[in-house]
């Protein structure tokens, strides 16, 4: 990445979680300080790079499920760089005229977005924060139907948002505003399935970014569920969750994340 696309607003001697995530799936839209904070991370959890690509796993076996239930509007929250099978396009695969609306904080994933989807019909990406919901619903009410069942997708967002900033008050607002029929899709990094020793290691790495990682319980994550409907297999590891037949998985250790899907009656 050169100078010359920075985006206004973006400090690219600061690391963000969407381009060290982007470096951690083999991008290449991440600066220096990106490469340092995820070399530095994968240092204090070797297996970081694992845990990132089995999260977008579970993201395209939800979206596709999602797809194949009916839902063709969705809401991707902390969306992050665009990779390969995009949510527009695996939704796609099953309903053709599904539209996507991307969000991110990171004006640098928003930009290379922008520049994915040019001439995609009913596909967009704007700026958004899940810590103002107000907002990311008025921006959402621009480019999707709210009067029409939506899938409000939260892949690896909540953690980092922390206890002070309310994160299941934040989720609930987005679900609040949504009609009966549709969905929440969350994976949220958990200390369950790791030492203590690691997490605050990996904790104080990232609180060296533009963002600080709050692990936490499956109790904790069974809340952003609260008064919905999951579906199966529940709130399990994101290595469990409806596994495609044939495929090796990874240990919950090496990919200590929480994920489930749930419906709003």
């Amino acid at each position: 990445m050169t100078e010359k696309i920075i985006p206004p607003g973006v400090d690219p001697g600061v690391a963000s979680p969407a381009r060290i995530y982007d470096y951690y799936l083999g991008g290449k839209d991440n600066f220096a300080a990106d490469r340092e904070a995820a070399e530095a991370l994968i240092a204090a959890f070797p297996s970081g790079p694992v845990a990132a690509r089995q999260n977008r796993s579970f993201l395209i076996r939800a979206v596709r499920r999602l797809a194949e239930e009916g839902v063709r509007q969705f809401l991707d929250v902390g969306s992050g760089l665009p990779t390969q099978e995009n949510v527009h396009e695996v939704a796609r695969l099953v309903q053709r005229d599904a539209r996507v609306l991307y969000t991110d904080l990171d004006p640098v994933a928003v930009v290379h977005a922008r520049a994915l989807l040019a001439g995609e019909a009913g596909v967009h990406a704007e700026e958004g924060d899940l810590r103002d919901p107000e907002a990311l619903l008025a921006t959402a009410r621009e480019h999707l139907d709210l009067g029409e069942p939506i899938a409000v997708l939260l892949a690896a967002v909540t953690h980092f948002v922390s206890d002070a900033d309310g994160p299941h008050g934040l989720v609930s607002a987005l679900m609040d505003a949504t009609v009966s029929g549709s969905h929440l899709l969350l994976s949220q990094a958990t200390a369950d399935m790791t030492s203590d020793d690691t997490v605050s290691k990996v904790e104080d790495e990232w609180s060296k970014t533009s963002a600080s990682l709050h692990a936490r319980t499956r109790d904790e994550v069974m809340r952003f569920f609260d008064g919905l409907v999951l579906l199966d297999p529940g709130v399990v590891p994101v290595t469990q969750w409806c596994p495609d037949e044939g495929v090796a998985y990874p240990s919950p250790a090496q990919a200590p994340l929480y994920a489930g899907v749930a419906r709003k009656a």
